[in-house]
């Protein structure tokens, strides 16, 4: 297949080659009825226009939603444990010969890459969902042979990110989407360095429903993406809008169909710092390797409808194993919603809080302290409900 781009290039060749592409892009994003801060009708819900707009489209970019004082502590908390990462992927300590954050955690805690590399790109992971693989930019010289691209259960590693998890406006913003039942899915952070940050290769995210009798628009839920720096067309997210309506789509033929792995008619997700998207997960979308002099880092977690895990089998591993997800479990799962929720409320505490209807009356049980983070939040990523 031609991609018409030569798969033996350079960072800076890389750069140049998607330069009018990227211009095409941005130009095209910011021309498109999706973005605006968040806005409640008189009855307090979020307005039709918004909600039509990402039905429509398949993602909406909501404007200026973290404010400065918050998104510093995001950021502090990410420098910070970012810091405190392994030094390449075998070991148990940081750069300064500390141990490694998260190894007392069960499960890992961060995910490593070659730099500019495509590692899930026509590979059988995760299903098989990454069809083609992206050109691969050779890194610079002194380029480290790995680096970190996505932080793994934020919400135990980074306080921060716990309390974001609880705002307000993004828990009504779900609610409008999959319902006030809503469930949720998982969490992490993910880190493109200039020079460094890996390719995602396009991909739709749901594998579950796809035959399903009942799949619908929203069948796999939506991803909230928050941006603590500048996302461009050079190192944020690419999608392919209205592709959440077309069910399984066959990439391959996609990718052929425009020639090159810059596919025709996908939009980059425009952003500044304390932007936040909500992106429907049954849309192609995906990332080239970041060759641009710019930073992202975006926290990304999402939720489901309930009625697409009640009782439901998911195989969504990386070891392709799979968990059925009973009342139980979700509950269980649930509960982090609701002890965000509190933790919020300690550090905000005028701000209106969001109720989430499922665990009305646990409120007790449910508060952010040192028992819920030994029973609850210090596991909770074993429980992700994925689909």
């Amino acid at each position: 297949m031609n991609l018409n781009v030569s798969p033996q290039v350079s960072a800076t060749e890389h750069a140049q080659q998607m330069q009018k592409y990227i211009q095409h892009g941005e130009a095209q994003a910011l021309a498109m009825n999706n973005r605006g801060p968040i806005k409640f009708d008189a009855k307090g819900s979020i307005r039709d226009d918004i909600l039509n707009a990402y039905w429509d489209i398949g993602f909406y970019v909501f404007k200026n939603v973290v404010k400065p004082e918050e998104l510093a502590e995001l950021r502090a908390d990410f420098e910070e444990t970012l810091s405190r990462a392994p030094v390449d992927p075998s070991s148990d300590v940081d750069a300064q010969g500390r141990p490694a954050i998260g190894k007392d955690l069960e499960g890992p805690s961060f995910d490593f890459a070659k730099p500019l590399s495509d590692p899930f790109g026509g590979t059988d992971i995760l299903q098989g969902r990454h069809q083609v693989k992206l050109v691969e930019p050779t890194p610079a010289a002194d380029a480290p042979a790995h680096s970190v691209v996505f932080i793994r259960g934020t919400l135990r590693l980074m306080e921060s990110c716990l309390r974001l998890y609880g705002h307000p406006e993004l828990l009504a913003v779900t609610e409008a989407v999959n319902g006030p039942d809503f469930t949720p899915f998982n969490d992490g952070a993910f880190i493109k360095d200039p020079g460094l940050g890996s390719a995602v290769a396009w991909h739709q995210d749901g594998t579950t429903h796809w035959n399903s009798p009942a799949l619908h628009d929203g069948s796999h839920g939506l991803k909230i993406m928050v941006q603590l720096y500048t996302s461009t067309g050079g190192n944020g997210v690419w999608v392919v809008p209205g592709t959440h309506k077309l069910g399984k789509v066959d990439i391959k033929e996609l990718v052929g169909a425009s020639g090159t792995e810059r596919i025709k008619g996908a939009i980059p997700l425009v952003c500044e710092p304390g932007d936040v998207v909500i992106c429907n997960r049954q849309t192609v979308h995906g990332s080239f390797a970041n060759t641009s002099p710019d930073r992202r880092v975006t926290f990304g977690f999402g939720f489901h409808p309930l009625s697409s895990v009640l009782n439901v089998t998911g195989n969504l591993h990386r070891d392709n194993s799979s968990t059925t997800y009973d009342e139980a479990h979700i509950r269980e799962r649930s509960r982090m919603i609701s002890i965000a929720i509190d933790a919020r409320k300690q550090r905000y505490p005028d701000e209106t809080s969001y109720i989430y209807q499922p665990l009305v009356g646990d409120e007790e049980n449910n508060r952010w302290n040192t028992d819920t983070w030994e029973t609850v939040v210090k596991s909770y990523p074993r429980l992700d409900i994925n689909i």
